[in-house]
């Protein structure tokens, strides 16, 4: 890092990690330049159209033990919740082994979740914060998360992974069928039982999330540049500027917080991190006719569904494919169907609505951690991509890390796990 003092900073991508992490650097006293080609909080960022959940309870990988028989079947079943493009399967390959071997014994998932628990444990009370300064208090809730399960059964299934929540203090309650009925009465009886992550909630809106936490950047002096990041003017391991389609904007320092992107500017910067496209789907039904408190998760779908102040939005599907390929609307379809199971009186009713779908790509590493850190060919470049399902969870600790980094502070919790050297061993 340069001698301190303020800093001009680039920031590149203005998904939610980047607006974060700019957020942060600027309340340091350092410039902020935002470098994104499109709207803060528009359609083309994975931020717009996530589930909208801020979960200090999302410790969990995605890839657990056992995950390694399902996989021949995810190559087979185009109907269900993880999909792999067949032609996309050579160039997975080597993600997908690193993936099931993150996952292979419990003792690994253990390790991987005390490492998730930093990144998420503040989340709700550190969005709040952005958003009372933001002036979006509105689209934060906080009514918890429920899983929904066929029966008890279906959630002794999972005991290990509750009794891993619990371990970490993360609260979280059992409903009983009365109770779930009382709670969500529109809810298909194929759903007896639930578990509520009681200090869970969700950011109503996003994308506009987003965009109100791009005008405070703004308002307080943050500077935004509508062009692409190409790489990087490095003159021994100094940073002297970000090098853009539009020309070199000088900096002292930049954060790579591009999502998908970042693998490229990654490999720049001096380190190949195994990054891919965990593509995500939504769908949104206006009007549906039933307003949610806390959120769902089925435990058979592996989607959330809340409401939102466009409809009740369906989110989730994993399909594992090239990010320029073109989207799988059948995925969406998918999601659509889980919506007229899990709400069978409001069948008629979303299929008269105007469905809105939309796909996005998630940045995902194998390991299930994100990449936060130095990078190697520089000490003025701070990685901060790859948060997979749970970058509007993780964002703000994200944030407080890579400011952290960048002002040669004491780290807010241990950044070795989430190095991008970790893959180089």
């Amino acid at each position: 890092m340069p001698e301190q003092g303020p800093l001009t900073v680039a920031v590149i991508g203005t998904g939610i990690v980047g607006l974060c992490a700019a957020l942060e650097i600027q309340r340091a006293g350092h410039h902020v330049l935002l470098i994104e080609p499109g709207e803060p909080g528009g359609r083309q960022a994975a931020s717009y159209g996530n589930a909208t959940w801020i979960n200090p309870g999302a410790i969990m990988p995605i890839s657990l033990p056992g995950l390694w028989r399902k996989v021949p079947g995810f190559l087979f079943d185009r109907t269900g919740p993880f999909t792999v493009r067949w032609r996309d399967l050579p160039q997975l390959a080597g993600w997908l082994a690193q993936f099931v071997a993150a996952g292979r014994d419990w003792e690994r998932i253990a390790l991987c979740a005390r490492q998730r628990y930093p990144l998420c444990r503040d989340t709700v009370s550190s969005h709040r914060t952005y958003a009372a300064e933001a002036g979006a208090s509105h689209l934060i809730r906080q009514e918890g998360l429920i899983y929904v399960y066929p029966d008890r059964s279906a959630f002794t299934a999972e005991s290990r992974i509750w009794s891993m929540r619990r371990e970490f203090g993360i609260r979280f309650s059992e409903i009983e069928e009365s109770e779930l009925r009382r709670l969500q009465p529109a809810l298909s009886p194929a759903y007896s039982f639930g578990a509520r992550l009681d200090d869970a909630g969700q950011i109503a809106d996003p994308g506009a999330y987003c965009a109100a936490l791009a005008r405070l950047l703004e308002a307080r002096g943050a500077e935004r540049f509508a062009t692409r990041a190409i790489g990087f003017v490095i003159e021994g391991s100094r940073l002297n500027a970000v090098a853009t389609d539009r020309g070199a904007l000088a900096c002292d320092c930049a954060v790579i917080a591009a999502g998908i992107g970042s693998d490229a500017l990654a490999r720049l910067a001096g380190d190949r991190v195994p990054l891919i496209a965990e593509r995500g789907y939504h769908v949104i039904i206006p009007e549906p006719g039933v307003e949610l408190g806390a959120g769902l998760m089925p435990s058979d779908g592996q989607m959330g569904v809340v409401s939102t102040p466009q409809g009740l939005r369906i989110a989730g599907q994993v399909e594992l494919a090239d990010p320029t390929a073109p989207p799988d609307w059948r995925r969406a379809d998918i999601l659509l169907g889980y919506a007229r199971k899990m709400f069978p009186e409001l069948v008629e009713r979303f299929d008269a609505a105007r469905v809105d779908r939309w796909m996005g790509n998630r940045p995902s590493t194998p390991d299930g951690l994100p990449c936060i850190g130095l990078a190697s060919a520089s000490s003025d470049i701070v990685h901060a991509f790859g948060h997979a399902h749970t970058g509007l969870t993780q964002a703000p600790a994200t944030a407080r890390l890579v400011a952290a980094l960048i002002d040669g502070q004491e780290p807010p919790f241990d950044p070795a796990p989430y190095s991008a050297r970790r893959f180089a061993r």
